[in-house]
């Protein structure tokens, strides 16, 4: 079937372009999954690369340390290649569009309106900054207004365009956690940041994570959720890191405090594994590390090309 595409222009000068999942344009993650959208409109453009998108959803109410590990996450995953994708609500979503950004990432923002309709109207500014850096797309045709009917189709949009969904904090009852059921349904990764056991905010995440989905102290856990296929389009950071400890969201740490320890723990590693093969339960009983800290520096020394992983979770130092 012949497919064209429709250029439009509303009262307000918004250029908006609107593409039908038989385009080659379509989103590659979106078009897999039942029942995509039939048509998308979008400010901006969605690029290949995109397909390497992880979601970042949560609370609009959320607490200064909720924006904090929203903003870092996005920004830790962002340098490293990820195209980091939410809704544009107030709250998490905002902060994880902003950290993508302030990274020089690209982020995608999905509307349950027009995408000539920005709400929060306040978020404008934000949502000029995405369609220049990423986009903003909608299954909704201009001058759609945000109707509370529209957000579970908006989410599920959200879900469908990223190979996971990381939720950070979230009340009991949340739109957040519909995107998390959609993300399930769609087999896509679950995944949840913990927060201050005192948090009404954070029950919604626990909750999550007391279900099966995988806890994140930091982006190599996202990383580490993963197939190996994905992984290896992880970009490497050259002379700089953004963060250190695997637990940095939870304690809003910068790298530097840590790069010794790190470099340390992993000149540990790199003496355990050799030219032949070792599993990781060798590995973390030769060095004495704890698991999780194990599983993390095995990540970023697998993105860094230090080392090979193999099935079967056995590790190698590359030969040459």
């Amino acid at each position: 079937m012949s497919v064209t595409r429709e250029r439009i222009r509303n009262e307000t000068a918004i250029a908006a372009s609107c593409i039908t999942r038989d385009e080659a344009s379509y989103p590659v993650n979106l078009r897999e999954i039942p029942m995509p959208p039939e048509r998308l409109w979008m400010r901006g453009r969605v690029e290949t690369d995109d397909a390497l998108a992880i979601a970042i959803v949560g609370a609009r109410e959320a607490t200064p340390y909720g924006l904090g590990c929203a903003e870092r996450l996005a920004a830790d995953l962002a340098v490293r290649g990820f195209t980091v994708v939410s809704g544009l609500a107030r709250g998490i979503d905002s902060a994880a569009h902003r950290g993508a950004l302030e990274a020089g990432g690209r982020t995608i923002a999905v509307l349950g309106s027009g995408v000539d309709v920005i709400y929060p109207p306040e978020n404008r500014r934000l949502a000029s900054d995405i369609a220049a850096r990423g986009a903003i797309v909608s299954q909704f045709p201009p001058g759609t207004p945000p109707l509370s009917g529209h957000f579970p189709a908006r989410n599920r949009v959200i879900a469908g365009l990223s190979l996971g969904v990381v939720v950070v904090e979230a009340a009991e009852k949340s739109g957040s956690l519909i995107t998390a059921g959609f993300a399930g349904e769609l087999g896509r990764e679950v995944m949840a940041v913990p927060g201050p056991l005192t948090s009404l905010m954070s029950r919604g995440a626990h909750r999550l994570i007391q279900d099966g989905a995988a806890l994140v102290q930091g982006w190599e856990d996202v990383v580490a959720q993963l197939p190996l296929r994905f992984r290896d389009q992880v970009k490497p950071l050259v002379g700089t890191a953004l963060t250190g400890s695997p637990n940095h969201l939870a304690h809003g740490q910068h790298a530097e405090g840590h790069v010794e320890d790190k470099e340390d723990e992993s000149s540990r590693l790199l003496r355990v594994i050799g030219w032949e093969p070792i599993g990781i339960d060798e590995i973390i009983e030769r060095s004495g590390m704890a698991p999780g800290r194990t599983s993390a520096l095995l990540m970023t020394l697998e993105i860094e090309g230090r080392i090979r992983q193999l099935e079967g979770k056995r590790f190698v130092v590359p030969k040459g």
